[in-house]
């Protein structure tokens, strides 16, 4: 199976490096990698463990070496068995260990949804506030990578209407190496949601200099004439849309969806007086829909023009030929911003 997932996606015998210290350029990949390897070191509590994560180093070399460097005991690895995975990191997590499972793809979460929903996000409210589940699942997910069916998914919307769990999504390689390390800190469940498409992203990771916490989001570009709000693997896409547009494009990276960071959200919306909204997931009750009714809610007096979404579409994700034409690009955020140009 690993060797067929490998000839798919086009995978070569290079394997991420630990960053060194302070700021270096690394990948996506590598900033977690290393992010997993300094959490490791800081506590012995900290257990990784899922399909291939040990002996092969993950799918894409994500826990590479880590098997090597802290024994089969912390790094191991699993069945091809999710619900047992999150299962096990759930008892762990009760006896006091600091568990970090690795759904191996987005698509492979539903089998492990009853763990995750029924006993993961509801043991602090079960246990009257005492027993928080200090687990993080980390799952490589969205699109982008021309995958086969079931390994390319946009998940978040289920794990944010399951209260108790936090989400948080990276978008650049310094982010995740820190909200990685901040959510294996936290004392409650995180689902830590990683963009497939930007493992290979290079940029500057600071392990010296901590990044925003989880709930804070970041304005990635500042403007005047509307609000794109986005996360994870479309920042990019953002960020380059504005380049073309003649409109002046705020950009926001969310970064964490929940807690959300609505100060920030409401603050470029009340400067800008449009909002468009920027997501892999489906149209239909994606976490658009969410953030155009709170906006509409509270900053209603402040709108020049409706909510727009610029979104993936109301149909099961799409064979890998088909996936350009599903996911949306600038051309489609392009759009929506000229919609709330002209908007009366």
């Amino acid at each position: 199976m690993t060797q067929l997932i490998e000839r798919t996606f086009g995978f070569d015998d290079e394997v991420p490096e630990p960053a060194a210290a302070a700021a270096t350029e690394s990948t996506m990949a590598q900033a977690i990698n290393r992010a997993l390897h300094d959490a490791m070191g800081a506590d012995d509590r900290v257990l990784v463990f899922g399909e291939d994560v040990a002996t092969l180093g993950g799918v894409f070399r994500v826990t590479d070496r880590l098997a090597e460097t802290f024994g089969e005991q912390r790094c191991f690895d699993t069945p091809l068995a999710e619900s047992a995975i999150v299962g096990i990191a759930i008892g762990m997590a009760i006896r006091g260990l600091v568990p970090v499972p690795e759904i191996q793809f987005d698509g492979f979460a539903a089998p492990a949804f009853d763990q995750m929903v029924s006993h993961l996000a509801k043991y602090r409210m079960r246990t009257r506030g005492d027993i928080g589940l200090a687990v993080t699942v980390r799952i490589p997910s969205f699109g982008g990578i021309g995958a086969v069916e079931h390994h390319s998914e946009s998940t978040e919307s289920y794990w944010l209407h399951t209260a108790g769990l936090k989400v948080v999504v990276p978008s650049t390689p310094n982010d995740a190496y820190w909200l990685l390390r901040y959510a294996i800190t936290d004392p409650d469940p995180v689902i830590f949601l990683e963009p497939k498409r930007r493992y290979w992203t290079k940029a500057a990771v600071d392990t010296t200099n901590p990044a925003e916490p989880i709930g804070r989001a970041v304005v990635r570009r500042p403007g005047d004439d509307v609000t794109v709000l986005t996360y994870g693997p479309l920042v990019d896409t953002a960020l380059n849309a504005a380049e073309l547009s003649s409109a002046s494009m705020e950009v926001v990276d969310l970064r964490s969806l929940n807690p959300l960071d609505f100060d920030t959200v409401a603050a470029s919306v009340r400067k800008t007086g449009r909002a468009v909204v920027l997501h892999e997931g489906s149209r239909t009750l994606g976490f658009g829909a969410e953030l155009a009714a709170r906006i509409q809610e509270q900053c209603f007096y402040d709108l020049e023009a409706p909510v727009l979404r610029a979104t993936g579409f109301d149909t099961p994700y799409p064979p890998a030929r088909l996936e350009k034409l599903w996911l949306p690009g600038v051309d489609r955020l392009l759009d929506c911003v000229e919609k709330a140009m002209v908007a009366p």
